[in-house]
């Protein structure tokens, strides 16, 4: 900067000390650091574990799924529910531009659904595809917000999943309740649901959404055992969710500091 050099040397040296603090520069020290979901973002990517545990999932739904359709006593017609993130489409590219850049939700995340960009999750466009087949309606049921349902509707095309219309794909558009509890509930008074997939609790019912403690979440996890693998079916993503916000009871404002004391102080070792 030119006009600096017209300045008191001694004043010079005091607003270099003070510079940082003021926060006219210091880029680094507005890093979020979210380093710890870098093992949880590289099992997303690179494990074969996850790989197969999403194939297996999709499989046990096929076969629930065909076990339903033998059901002749069902006159309804029939509807699977899926969220989108991480129960259909892999956003852990995105995750791991977080962690690269120290930055975290919802940085991008509104460019990044709209350049459509995800690719599917292993398992699930087959099996889709195959339900689509058989006369099921598929609902895909996200949080993402109205100015991200274009973007979505093309990702969810372009990789080659059936029926995405206006209809099928349910956005977020209650700007003070995400609870996508309504949108079940209109989709469960025209057809008979068969099964509903995701990756977060959330998904499922709103038993999960009032259960905002570790405790209570597993206490309703607990509770509602006989669901999971014959009516809910569960996605892996250790990367983000409920699950994570419950550790912080909730509270975004949190110092990366105070939510690594909190991670802690739930570890049993």
């Amino acid at each position: 900067m030119r006009y600096l050099k017209n300045l008191n040397p001694r004043f010079l040296f005091i607003l270099i000390l003070v510079w940082p603090v003021l926060g006219v520069s210091q880029s680094a020290t507005q890093k979020y650091d979210n380093t710890y979901i870098e093992a949880a973002t590289l099992y997303q990517q690179a494990s074969g574990e996850a790989r197969a545990l999403e194939y297996q999932t999709y499989m046990l739904a096929r076969m629930l799924l065909d076990r339903d359709l033998r059901n002749r006593r069902i006159k309804a017609r029939r509807a699977i529910i899926v969220d989108v993130d991480e129960t259909v489409l892999d956003n852990s590219r995105y995750q791991g531009m977080l962690v690269k850049k120290g930055v975290s939700y919802p940085e991008g995340w509104t460019d990044w659904c709209n350049r459509a960009e995800s690719t599917a999750i292993p398992g699930a466009v087959q099996f889709l595809t195959y339900a689509h087949s058989r006369g099921v309606r598929v609902f895909y049921v996200t949080n993402r917000k109205i100015a991200e349902k274009d973007g979505t509707a093309r990702n969810l095309k372009a990789v080659g999943f059936p029926e995405v219309n206006d209809e099928t794909l349910l956005v977020r558009t209650d700007t003070t309740n995400d609870s996508k509890e309504p949108r079940r509930q209109s989709i469960a008074s025209r057809y008979h649901v068969v099964l509903l997939m995701g990756d977060n609790l959330n998904d499922f019912s709103d038993v999960f959404e009032k259960s905002k403690t570790v405790a209570a979440r597993l206490e309703a996890t607990e509770k509602n055992r006989s669901q999971f693998g014959t009516h809910f079916i569960v996605l892996p993503n250790a990367m983000y969710g409920d699950w994570e916000n419950s550790i912080y009871e909730y509270n975004f404002k949190l110092s990366s500091e105070e939510k690594q004391a909190k991670r802690r102080a739930l570890l049993k070792d």
